[in-house]
């Protein structure tokens, strides 16, 4: 029988197959030790990570799971068990956004944003925490945003989201002074990834606006600060700029801009007319007809 101080520390990466958590599986191989745990749906994508970490020089395993599934995190903890592992750093890198207004995109959708973005890694988080603290050692790296330090009009719940993970993430942080466990979150501005595309949000003025930072830049980035205690990390300095003028200005001046810049103008008016947002504020708005009885 493996009793539980055989097992073998590794770090465990949500959100592995691409993007910064890709990137930060990488790192991790290389700067943190042997075992880098990968976890995500797409196969192919864990297959391509798996390579990576192989030749960053850490020894990779590979787990298909569904988040969003009910047994999501007992089915990892199954996994790391059965391959007499334990979390010693969790990388919760999962998540997603949609761009327009909230009264038109799917429900169901944005939603989803508050399972993954939210639930799920709370629960991750919960899970390990724990026994880190029992431990004394490891930690947490949550992926948050710079999309966290605002509200966001036009993105409403991935902003929410985020800032929900950096004042999760802060607040653990505050919690375990001392305990020889860190809770670090990293917040980059837009970043040269598939988030972009598959959100919308590449097609927005203000992504257009701001630089973009490349997956490795951030997960340096990231990783370094974790290993350093650090509670929060803004890399780059554009998300820094953003960042302070978020906390100076009043949200009465920021959130027309921020609102005005995600929305394009072809974009359909949030009081469902089915006309354009200009088109309809030109009418004012009359031109939503009910149905009678």
């Amino acid at each position: 029988m493996i009793m539980q101080n055989e097992f073998r520390p590794a770090a465990v990466v949500i959100g592995a197959s691409r993007g910064i958590g890709r990137a930060i599986a990488k790192v991790a191989a290389r700067e943190h030790g042997a075992v880098v745990v990968l976890v995500a749906r797409s196969s192919e994508g864990l297959l391509g990570a798996a390579a990576e970490v192989g030749a960053a020089g850490g020894e990779a395993f590979t787990l298909e799971l569904d988040l969003l599934a009910a047994d999501a995190s007992a089915r990892l903890q199954e996994f790391l068990t059965a391959n007499e592992l334990y979390c010693d750093v969790l990388v919760n890198s999962a998540g997603y956004g949609l761009r327009g207004a909230a009264t038109l995109l799917p429900v169901d959708d944005q939603l989803g944003i508050i399972d993954l973005n939210i639930r799920a890694l709370s629960e991750l988080t919960l899970r390990f925490l724990p026994e880190m603290a029992a431990r004394g050692r490891g930690g947490v790296l949550n992926l948050g945003s710079i999309a966290g330090f605002t509200p966001g009009p036009n993105m409403a719940l991935y902003y929410a989201s985020k800032a929900f993970v950096r004042s999760f993430s802060e607040a653990l942080h505050q919690e375990l002074q001392g305990t020889g466990v860190t809770v670090t979150c990293v917040a980059p501005g837009p970043v040269s990834t598939e988030f972009l595309e598959k959100s919308g949000a590449g097609r927005a003025q203000l992504f257009k606006i701001l630089p973009k930072l490349d997956s490795e830049t951030v997960a340096e980035c990231a990783w370094r600060g974790f290993r350093s205690g650090r509670r929060l990390v803004v890399p780059g300095i554009s998300a820094k700029l953003v960042a302070l003028v978020a906390a100076l200005l009043p949200s009465a001046a920021t959130l027309p801009l921020i609102g005005r810049l995600q929305r394009r103008s072809g974009d359909p008016c949030p009081c469902g007319s089915g006309k354009t947002f200009k088109e309809c504020r030109r009418l004012g708005h009359r031109a939503v007809t009910t149905a009678g009885p």
